[in-house]
């Protein structure tokens, strides 16, 4: 216990050890958010590195988390995630004007639109913000449903119950993904 609380000093000192240990113990776990949401490498390497620096800000300016660095961690993370959805999405429909680009792709990149993958992302991007979240850390980063409810500010009955909701309407649109 007091071990813990020499480490919490330390990581609001912003010191370089503190830090370091923080990032080496978590940095998979916020990969692994990431890449589970994302589903390319080093885009998520990238919101996984924001993640962090992110950490350093909150701490620097007196914030940041106050008992949970996992979930704070976790949680920032599943925040980036949303932001860059959002942009992409923005720019997505930025360039829907240039539709000769579209028609002179090659069929076989069509196939990668068709893939599992794809039809997950698409499936997953239908589910309400809570929804996502709690599949992305339940399942994307692994977290047990004592840690899910406390990222997401929830009791665990109510993440079990989202959880149920989610994984339902996800299946839903798995099968019958026309319905979007």
């Amino acid at each position: 216990m007091a071990e813990e609380k020499l480490e919490w000093d330390s990581l609001r000192k912003l010191d370089p050890q503190a830090l370091s240990s923080i990032h080496t113990r978590f940095y998979p776990d916020v990969l692994r958010l990431a890449t589970y949401r994302v589903g390319d490498r080093m885009v998520a390497e990238d919101l996984a590195s924001e993640t962090f620096i992110q950490l350093i800000n909150a701490l620097h300016a007196g914030k940041g988390p106050t008992k949970n660095i996992r979930g704070w961690l976790l949680g920032t993370t599943n925040n980036l995630v949303n932001n860059h959805f959002r942009s992409t999405y923005r720019s997505t429909f930025d360039h829907l004007g240039d539709q000769d680009a579209l028609i002179d792709e090659p069929v076989s990149r069509l196939d990668t639109y068709l893939d599992d993958h794809d039809r997950l992302k698409s499936a997953l991007s239908n589910l309400t913000e809570e929804q996502q979240m709690v599949i992305s850390l339940r399942f994307g980063a692994e977290m047990s449903l004592d840690e899910t409810a406390r990222v997401m500010g929830k009791k665990p009955n109510a993440i079990k119950a989202l959880q149920f909701r989610a994984t339902n309407a996800l299946r839903k649109q798995l099968e019958n993904p026309s319905n979007d």
